[in-house]
């Protein structure tokens, strides 16, 4: 069994009024073991969309190598525009040493409401996924539940939207389709997606999260 943890802390300037959340990075992160393209920082997979996604948005012409000014970069783009990262899971086992959720086992949970207590100017959660299991909404949840409060549905359309009640604070909650190959599937049988596909056949996958994260960044 193969126990996977997260390599990094929480990144959240003082001013975050927005979080991103997901899960885990890719083992290879927590073993040192990166590939040419690798940021080692959050979200920094060569093979992720986060920062391609925000790079095309913001034009902040990120380096996508293993350097010191690449983590800078996204630092200082975080901390300018108010954002935060602080991914739910701290720690899982693995039978199989990859980047699945459904992989993961005996999931030890980062404590998100304390978080949100130490940043009362945060508002908005921004989930790298949905629901499904193992999930970063699905983990919001069962920390939810915990805390006797559940997320109140605003839209059922991708991406899906809630918001909780938290500390006389409303917080709003958008699952964002995930920046990764493995959501590809499910944005292909999208609606949306498909319409502009047929409007424009050049437009794809990539194109459709832009358009979709532009709106919550």
């Amino acid at each position: 069994m193969f126990i996977h943890k997260h390599p990094y802390p929480p990144f959240i300037p003082k001013a975050a009024t927005k979080l991103i959340v997901g899960t885990l990075p890719p083992p290879r992160f927590y073993m040192g073991n990166l590939k040419k393209g690798d940021v080692n920082f959050c979200y920094g997979s060569i093979d992720g969309q986060l920062w391609k996604i925000l790079d095309e948005i913001f034009n902040l012409n990120l380096k996508f190598e293993t350097t010191e000014f690449a983590i800078q970069q996204r630092k200082d783009f975080l901390i300018s525009n108010n954002i935060g990262i602080c991914d739910i899971v701290e720690s899982c086992e693995r039978e199989k040493i990859d980047a699945s959720d459904l992989g993961m086992l005996n999931i030890q949970l980062r404590n998100l409401p304390y978080f949100l207590k130490r940043h009362h100017l945060v508002d908005t959660l921004l989930l790298t996924g949905g629901n499904s299991k193992n999930g970063p909404e699905y983990h919001l949840r069962r920390q939810l539940k915990e805390q006797q409060t559940n997320l109140i549905p605003i839209s059922t359309e991708t991406p899906k939207i809630h918001h909780f009640e938290f500390e006389e604070r409303t917080i709003k909650v958008i699952s964002l389709t995930a920046p990764s190959g493995a959501a590809n599937r499910a944005v292909g049988s999208n609606p949306e997606y498909k319409l502009l596909k047929q409007q424009n056949p050049n437009f794809n996958t990539f194109d459709f999260r832009v358009l979709q994260y532009k709106k919550f960044f």
